[in-house]
């Protein structure tokens, strides 16, 4: 026992934590193991069945209940811990019609019933399948089929002829967040959007459906957001401020992130007589969906009656935040959040995440009774209002954004959790903390660690044998870039502060998915059934929030910042020269008349125009400051190697952490100046999926010269400014 003991504190000491000296590293991770013993998977479950067994919809008695649950969780933990109320704008169904009228008659039930397999399915209060944020309308009209209602597939209904104006869509949830489809139907005219989940997406082509399986059964709704998240989330009626009840608010109608149209999503028990009844033109290849018969697009003789009436209320929203006080450097803060509220019972998301937060809270009080307690001021927020539109968490950073840029120094993000492979996602400087986190969490499948399984599945899912080869061969755990669909949102891309966004998964099908069913029995048959990856996030997310909290110099390398953003240069250098040489080649071809009008006399086929061609865009101002960057972040990386006698020194940790900021454009992006960081963005038309270098790249893909250039040269300004801020830290 002696040799063994003398084996592991051999082992400890020989470890290295970055910006922690060799005998702090060895304290830390002695402090890490005594977090671990204190996470507990079957405290994590009966967490999730206790904060999921009934509805807790924003504004809700539920809601409530669930942040005051929550708030003496806290309290008990050893945080000083309080509510933060705001007063937002949040629209629930009053009204919901959906029939077709022609040829035949059918009236939707838009409900899901309850199963005698799912306790909780079927109780009172619960929120009917809706999308939040529609209009109110009542409109009839024809029926356009439109794929997943992306603009490349309005791209492909004309270029056949078909135009949507004055018609209804209906469109297939996937390829895009949700909000994105009718945005682009009320674009092209429609005057209104049905969106339904087809089974060959989510379904009994991909698996047995619920309660039998995981997979959506036909009565299935993914209820959710549709505001344009793209503008600026949040209160739609206080953008860049926070709703307190003092707050000046704008009309409704002068909310440019609201819809003018209305939209509801159906199952695809409902979506099945609508899309059966349609005629006219067999859809183009690619765009079958699973339901037992051939998709058509319409002929007008397919119409529908959408009504939807809301009750545009303002209720509260309460965010729960928990406070340790750093013993050494109070006024520098690390944050942890995880939203509260859910759409119905939510289970999955977003308790199961809270659940594993709550545990990391209870564990860091656990450390407190040992007479730890943490050189930075650590704050655990759970957030009310994210399902609707990030509410909770985009009103707190906006009433409190001077300190927190002050004072943050990271913000640590997570949402629902599953089983399956770590998902790690931020900004770049963070990179080197999550890979060596990453190493030393073990997976609970396959008792390797969660960065080896990463990787292995990263393998298993390459395209090429090259990339299965590069996959397999990666040494360091890659951080993704993030867009938007989280709590992590306002922190980065509107105050700069540096983020994280972690969570396991990919091994459930989801089926659950903002629906009634998303419900502890099924999270405990399909999702985590021993809640072992409740822990797993914990020990990742705890990892960070602990060595962010006593690390000596803050773990940001800027080097690895720098390869990343340059790695974008060069991908949107070599896009533009690939759609320049794309370009001549359809002119050349459309010039040829290669593009025939089809014989066939019952389609219409449009004759593509041909394009602009592409200009030259001078890259060099970003090329230049991406040198200067590079040039700062090794003389950077060189002098904090040579730091190890004085490490912990306030003003260089608190420059390394405000960093970010300097990457933020003052007056935002392009029609949307919520957003202000260079680097990452939500897609205009895309929603949570991110656009890298945004203002550049959406520029060239818009094919809006003029303004690629302008932020050619504003992106190079933010770079420079980093380069300069950097070259000054010392």
């Amino acid at each position: 026992m002696l040799l063994l003991m003398l084996f592991i504190a051999t082992a400890i000491s020989a470890q290295t934590i970055t910006g922690f000296s060799a005998n702090s590293a060895a304290a830390q991770i002695k402090t890490e193991q005594q977090f671990d013993a204190a996470l507990n998977a079957q405290h994590i479950g009966s967490t999730i069945k206790q904060l999921s067994a009934f509805p807790h919809n924003l504004g809700s008695k539920g809601s409530k209940a669930v942040a005051d649950s929550i708030l003496n969780r806290f309290k008990s933990y050893g945080f000083d811990a309080h509510l933060e109320k705001y007063t937002v704008l949040f629209p629930t169904p009053k009204t919901r019609v959906l029939e077709m009228t022609a040829p035949t008659t059918y009236k939707a039930l838009l409900k899901e019933p309850a199963l005698k397999e799912d306790a909780t399915s079927g109780q009172a209060g619960q929120l009917p399948p809706y999308n939040a944020w529609s209009a109110d309308g009542d409109v009839t009209a024809p029926l356009v089929f439109v794929n997943y209602g992306l603009p490349s597939d309005y791209e492909k209904l004309a270029e056949i002829g078909i135009d949507v104006k004055g018609k209804i869509v209906i469109a297939k949830y996937g390829r895009s967040w949700r909000g994105i489809k009718p945005k682009v139907a009320q674009e092209h005219g429609a005057v209104g959007c049905i969106i339904y989940s087809d089974p060959g997406d989510d379904g009994y082509a991909r698996g047995d459906v619920y309660p039998k399986g995981a997979f959506k059964n036909e009565y299935g709704v993914q209820r959710g957001s549709v505001m344009d998240m793209p503008i600026y989330p949040g209160d739609p009626l206080t953008p860049n401020i926070g709703a307190d009840s003092a707050a000046v608010r704008i009309k409704r109608e002068d909310a440019i992130n609201l819809l003018k149209i209305p939209v509801l999503p159906v199952s695809y028990h409902d979506a099945k007589p609508l899309l059966e009844s349609l005629e006219g033109q067999v859809v183009p290849a690619g765009w079958q969906g699973g339901l037992p018969f051939t998709y058509h697009i319409g002929d007008d003789k397919t119409k529908v009656h959408l009504k939807l009436e809301f009750n545009w209320d303002m209720v509260p929203c309460y965010d729960v935040v928990a406070t340790i006080k750093g013993s050494t450097f109070p006024d520098e803060w690390v944050l942890r959040g995880n939203h509260h509220d859910a759409w119905v019972n939510g289970a999955g998301d977003p308790i199961s995440g809270q659940a594993a937060m709550l545990e990391e809270a209870k564990a860091i009080g656990e450390l407190l009774k040992t007479g730890w307690k943490p050189k930075r001021t650590i704050v655990y927020c759970a957030w009310d209002g994210e399902e609707p539109a990030l509410l909770g968490s985009t009103e707190f950073a906006e009433e409190h954004a001077k300190e927190l840029q002050q004072k943050a120094i990271i913000y640590i993000n997570s949402d629902g959790n599953g089983r399956g492979f770590l998902g790690a996602g931020g900004s770049h400087a963070l990179q080197p903390l999550m890979d060596e986190i990453s190493k030393t969490v073990i997976d609970p499948q396959t008792k390797v660690s969660v960065f080896e399984r990463w990787k292995a599945n990263r393998a298993s899912n390459a395209s090429s044998t090259k990339a299965k080869e590069n996959a397999l061969n990666t040494t360091k755990l890659e951080l993704s870039a993030l867009g938007s669909g989280s709590d992590y949102s306002p922190f980065l891309q509107h105050l700069g502060l540096p983020a994280l966004d972690l969570g396991f998964g990919g091994e459930d099908p989801g089926g659950e998915y903002h629906s009634t069913y998303d419900s502890y029995d099924d999270y405990r048959r399909f999702k985590d059934p021993t809640f072992e990856y409740g822990v797993a996030l914990a020990q990742v997310a705890g990892r960070a929030v602990l060595r962010m909290a006593d690390a000596e110099v803050l773990p940001f390398d800027f080097t690895n910042l720098y390869s990343t953003a340059n790695g974008y240069a060069s991908e949107l250098m070599s896009t533009t020269n690939d759609m320049r040489d794309a370009t001549v080649v359809e002119n050349e071809l459309l010039n040829k008349n290669i593009y025939k009008l089809a014989s066939d006399p019952t389609k219409t086929y449009i004759q593509p125009m041909p394009k602009d061609e592409v200009p030259y865009l001078d890259f060099s101002p970003l090329q230049n400051a991406l040198v200067a960057f590079k040039k700062s972040t090794d003389s950077l990386s060189v002098l904090l190697k040579k730091k190890d006698d004085a490490m912990a020194d306030k003003n260089l940790n608190l420059a390394l952490a405000h960093a970010e900021q300097q990457l933020l454009f003052a007056d935002g992006l392009p029609r949307r100046s919520w957003y202000k960081h260079s680097l990452y963005a939500p897609g205009f038309y895309t929603g949570y999926g991110v656009k890298t270098l945004p203002g550049i790249r959406e520029a060239i893909e818009q094919r809006n010269w003029k303004e690629a250039q302008q932020e050619i040269n504003l992106t190079a300004q933010a770079i420079d400014r980093l380069a300069t801020y950097l070259t000054k830290v010392f």
